[in-house]
């Protein structure tokens, strides 16, 4: 609690590292299993698609399937969220996702795998715009950056837990007649359940609901934030219909289109590619990709820091994604594993960058409830790409026999999603030469 008589500094300090200390780990926790149910068919298809016979089509619908349901509720779920409130709205989620995650374990079917996909992602839905839209209600704009890396740090986390941990499961083929990869679906999914509840006891719903907030730090959180909002100088709290047909959403939601369509077009399937270059065990490429994602969240926070210390977000989004079409090309035009490990490298660490500061580009131009159907928005479009991409790359290999093609065609998405990043970052300049009183939000 701050003391009595102490400065402005002092109480923002405070307040700041109170809600770091006591929201960040939890939600970054709850992400990071998110993140883990979401792509751990990466490492169970080393198995699967054998033993249930999947193509490199079927993976790849299945696979898609899940960002096209979680793209069309998306928004519905972030205003449920502002209704209902962050603490039941994200433990609700949880649960719903956590039962299914695990319920993967009993498919056995195309049929069957498209369903639970696609009622996977329908539960997921609105977890990362959900909290996102739930930082901002917490940490003013200048702490909203290493805020937003902090907690998306989990993502690279994930990998690095995923990765150590998938072998193994894989390992238990066979036993209680369970294969491997049902024991990896039945054990990933296992947290998200427990974690809900934590979720409903633990999370407060705003700054007010906080006990653990003194007067003053509540005070120096509003303040703060309506300083932000006020600094923008137009009321953005626009009719639903209005923030949907903003120029600015729509340009950072094709953005995000490019960007996951080809991550996770690749990630749903990066293990198969680097057994198939380098022909190691699951378990030595579950520690490759274990090591990377170490690389990648400390990446992540760097790259988040260093936006916050310059006050810029658009060049450190920019230069990464060039990086990630370098590595693409790279593992396009080689086989060899001297150049497809050190190119997966730079990729993975690359595409966590990326994620550091993507997000920070709306969250400092978009506020009050525009913010949640905004925010949610460009979540939704980037889905949709999520859903194309890992079908095409799928089709994609089964048509040509390899993954070379995909791998050259993925260099092209990160080329149109950083020229979109300057060229919004060009339409923000303009407008902050006509308007001089919104320097401080850009």
């Amino acid at each position: 609690m701050a003391t009595v008589g102490a400065s402005d500094e002092q109480i923002g300090r405070a307040a700041i590292n109170k809600a770091s200390w006591r929201l960040l780990p939890l939600i970054g926790l709850g992400y990071g299993i998110a993140y883990m149910d979401r792509v751990n068919i990466s490492f169970a298809s080393l198995q699967m698609n054998q033993d249930l016979h999947f193509s490199a089509t079927v993976y790849g619908l299945g696979g898609g399937l899940f960002f096209l349901s979680y793209a069309l509720l998306e928004v519905p779920s972030n205003l449920l969220l502002v209704r209902f409130g962050a603490r039941r709205w994200i433990a609700r989620i949880m649960l719903t996702w956590g039962v299914l995650a695990a319920g993967m374990m009993f498919v056995k079917t195309p049929t069957q795998f498209y369903v639970m996909r696609f009622l996977l992602g329908a539960a997921e839905a609105g977890f990362f715009p959900g909290v996102v839209f739930y930082l901002m209600q917490w940490f003013p704009a200048e702490h909203r950056g290493r805020a937003i890396s902090r907690f998306y740090v989990a993502l690279p986390l994930s990998a690095v837990v995923m990765g150590a941990v998938a072998g193994s499961l894989l390992n238990l083929h066979g036993r209680f007649g369970l294969a491997g990869w049902q024991w990896l679906f039945l054990v990933e999914g296992i947290p998200a359940v427990l974690l809900s509840a934590v979720i409903l006891v633990g999370l407060p719903d705003s700054p007010a609901q906080a006990a653990w907030l003194s007067d003053a730090e509540r005070a120096w959180i509003h303040d703060r934030l309506s300083a932000d909002k006020a600094a923008l100088g137009t009321v953005t709290d626009h009719r639903l219909a209005r923030a949907l047909l903003d120029p600015r959403v729509w340009q950072l939601g094709i953005c995000n289109l490019f960007i996951l369509g080809s991550t996770y077009a690749f990630t749903l399937s990066a293990p198969t590619v680097l057994q198939g270059a380098t022909q190691w065990s699951a378990t030595r490429i579950g520690f490759v990709v274990s090591l990377t994602a170490v690389l990648g969240a400390l990446a992540m926070v760097l790259n988040g820091w260093h936006s916050d210390r310059r006050r810029e977000r658009h060049l450190h989004t920019v230069i990464p994604l060039a990086l990630m079409a370098g590595g693409f090309l790279a593992m396009g035009l080689s086989i060899a594993p001297w150049i497809v490990v050190p190119a997966y490298v730079v990729w993975f660490i690359s595409q966590s960058a990326v994620q550091g500061t993507f997000w920070l580009i709306p969250s400092d131009v978009l506020h009050g409830r525009s913010a949640a159907v905004g925010v949610a928005a460009i979540g939704s479009i980037g889905m949709v790409g999520s859903f194309i991409g890992p079908y095409a790359w799928g089709v994609a290999k089964d048509f040509t026999g390899s993954y070379q093609a995909g791998l050259l065609w993925l260099v092209l998405p990160h080329i149109a999603a950083a020229t979109i990043v300057l060229f919004v970052r060009h339409i923000g300049r303009s407008a902050r030469a006509v308007s001089p009183a919104v320097v401080t939000a850009a």
